[in-house]
């Protein structure tokens, strides 16, 4: 059993630079150059009630965050945390304890992700798996073995392309700590679970020789619209374990991160994990693995367009996979910015 060094993370808010400290250690955690003039980044600290070594992080309703503990771990759960609301409607904090979500969430890492038919799907490393938990279920109802299909070890995050941005309703998915990234094809299963029928890798640079991959140790990711300040094109910001930051990339026609347009957005953390988009204020959450186990969230962002259901209604699902290019909305947790695991410091038994 392996800890990750980094236990303190503390955030304040500000345009650029805002405070870490690690066991009496700080370092600058920043705002890239062309975002810290829009963007300001705060701390809500730890989750009360939530197991330490965070995993991934998604909506269940706009007031109601679903996020991962005890991690990369046989013991790993979901739980539930109600979120407390303020000005404009962002989130200031945790309100309540969290409480635990049935016993979905072993192995759970940076991607946690509402899809298809309401289908909860999650990342399971290190043993290369995708979960799939149906509406109503306490556990998953479906797994599916990742490795037969060529995902290289180990799967840790993954999301679907929202309507309007090149590629919509494709599902990607990213391994760490390589940075492979791929576009997975479901079939629905009859059983409202869905098949995993082909993995096929994008190369993600094909200017370069060789298929080009996610750096940083890719954890969870995000869809970000090009008309948001400083972003001049539809991109995806990724949460980069290994490297210590969330980095901006615009994106290729199939809705791909482009390695060569990468941009720093945050510096300086410590264990960024999960990833997710606020569906009230467009607000880009994350959470952290180690790195104090923090959820952490950037302002700045345009509010998405309004949900189908009321203020306590999840957006509008993701349509069957025949239907995805058709969306007109795709759920709201995107996100899953992933774990830059250095030789990293979890658990690998």
């Amino acid at each position: 059993m392996f800890d990750r060094l980094k236990t303190g993370f503390l955030v304040s808010c500000g345009a650029a630079v805002l405070a870490l400290a690690s066991h009496g250690e700080s370092r600058a955690l920043a705002l890239g150059s062309d975002f810290a003039v829009d963007y300001t980044a705060t701390s809500f600290g730890s989750v009360p009630g939530l197991p330490a070594r965070y995993g991934g992080l998604a909506f269940l309703d706009h007031n109601t965050l679903l996020i991962g503990g005890n991690a990369n771990t046989a013991a790993g759960r979901l739980y539930t945390i109600d979120v407390a609301r303020g000005s404009g409607g962002h989130i200031t904090g945790f309100s309540g304890t969290a409480q635990v979500f049935g016993s979905v969430g072993e192995y759970n890492d940076g991607g946690v992700v509402f899809g298809p038919g309401g289908v909860l799907f999650t990342s399971r490393w290190p043993v290369n798996e995708l979960g799939q938990t149906k509406p109503g279920s306490t556990d998953e109802d479906k797994i599916v073995n990742l490795a037969p299909l060529g995902s290289a070890q180990s799967h840790a995050a993954l999301n679907f392309v929202p309507s309007g941005f090149a590629g919509a309703g494709q599902m990607k998915i990213v391994s760490w700590s390589g940075g492979q990234f791929y576009t997975a094809t479901l079939a629905a299963d009859g059983s409202g679970t869905f098949d995993v029928t082909s993995v096929v890798q994008e190369d993600l640079n094909p200017s370069l020789p060789g298929i080009q991959n996610v750096p940083g140790g890719p954890e969870g990711f995000v869809y970000i619209d090009g008309a948001n300040a400083g972003f001049g094109a539809d991109s995806m910001l990724i949460s980069e374990y290994s490297a210590n930051t969330v980095g901006v990339y615009e994106l290729d026609g199939n809705g791909n991160p482009l390695v060569a347009t990468r941009r720093d957005f945050l510096t300086g953390l410590s264990g960024a994990e999960g990833a997710a988009i606020d569906p009230l204020t467009g607000d880009f959450l994350f959470s952290t693995f180690g790195g104090g186990n923090q959820v952490v969230a950037v302002r700045g962002f345009l509010a998405p367009p309004p949900s189908c259901g009321g203020a306590d209604q999840p957006p509008c699902a993701t349509p069957e996979p025949g239907t995805l290019p058709l969306a007109a909305l795709v759920l709201l947790g995107m996100a899953w910015v992933w774990s830059s695991k250095q030789p990293r410091l979890r658990y690998r038994g």
